[in-house]
């Protein structure tokens, strides 16, 4: 790897374990709840999960090029200091409630330069989610439910890189920080296939130059109930971002397949 593959790298969020986009019933979670809700009652769901991203496209550092970034899903895992994520339903007839936190943290060491300078790296990444869904009275089956929702997505880039070099005792260090908050609508979709099986979708855009400038997010999974209490899925997730402050510009897609496990109460 060399010092501008580390410098984009940072954004790539690897593969963990407990994130939005996982389970849900109607709503981006991974095991959605099979069972009817009553109509005045609250059902939870809290879900852990792994989520194993690639990252394409481009980041601008300031005084820094634009660099065209391609980062497979191993790549990031390679890398992975450690990660957290998780996600938590709450639904109540035709309401539904979902917040999601992503965390992760990667480093590298690489030499860089004629003198074989050594350049340390971290970063740490943050995404962290909250939606308000309302299922549409447009007359589907009742197996299959369509919601409106609206929400807010706020992401942290942190970064940390220290140049040593080889012919003096000394370290040059950088520190970075970006946050944005993107407002977003969308629609998510759940179908009860049968008694066990289900399927989930979701879709939102975001942004509108309040954080990014535009910010999407696509969601699909297929899941098992295994009792009424415990679902497992797999899926896939992607999240389009074109933001730019001050010099910093991340115009990229993280994408990938992940599995979760989910308990309903």
């Amino acid at each position: 790897m060399n010092l501008r593959e580390i410098i984009v790298a940072f954004t790539v969020v690897g593969l963990a374990t407990p994130s939005l986009g996982a389970d849900l019933p109607s709503a981006p979670t991974g095991g959605a709840v099979v069972t009817s809700v009553p109509p005045s009652g609250w059902t939870y769901q809290a879900t852990l999960y792994g989520w194993a991203t690639a990252l394409n496209g481009d980041i601008g550092v300031k005084h820094l090029p634009p660099a065209s970034v391609d980062v497979s899903a191993w790549d990031a895992l390679t890398h992975l200091d450690g990660a957290l994520m998780g996600s938590f339903l709450a639904k109540n007839g035709d309401w539904t409630i979902l917040t999601d936190l992503v965390w992760a943290q990667i480093s590298d060491k690489a030499t860089a330069g004629p003198n074989a300078a050594q350049v340390d790296f971290s970063e740490t990444q943050i995404i962290a989610s909250a939606l308000v869904g309302y299922r549409l009275p447009i007359g589907l089956p009742e197996d299959i439910e369509l919601s409106g929702t609206v929400g807010l997505r706020y992401q942290h880039l942190s970064a940390d890189i220290g140049v040593s070099p080889s012919l003096a005792p000394i370290t040059i260090s950088r520190e970075g920080t970006q946050d944005w908050v993107d407002p977003t609508v969308g629609l998510s979709l759940q179908y009860r296939i049968n008694d066990r099986w289900f399927l989930n979708a979701l879709a939102d855009v975001g942004g509108f130059g309040v954080g990014s400038k535009f910010t999407a997010q696509g969601f699909a999974s297929v899941g098992y109930m295994w009792t009424p209490s415990i679902s497992t899925a797999i899926g896939y997730r992607a999240i389009y971002t074109d933001y730019e402050n001050d010099g910093f510009m991340y115009n990229t897609t993280q994408h990938g397949v992940f599995t979760s496990i989910a308990y309903h109460f």
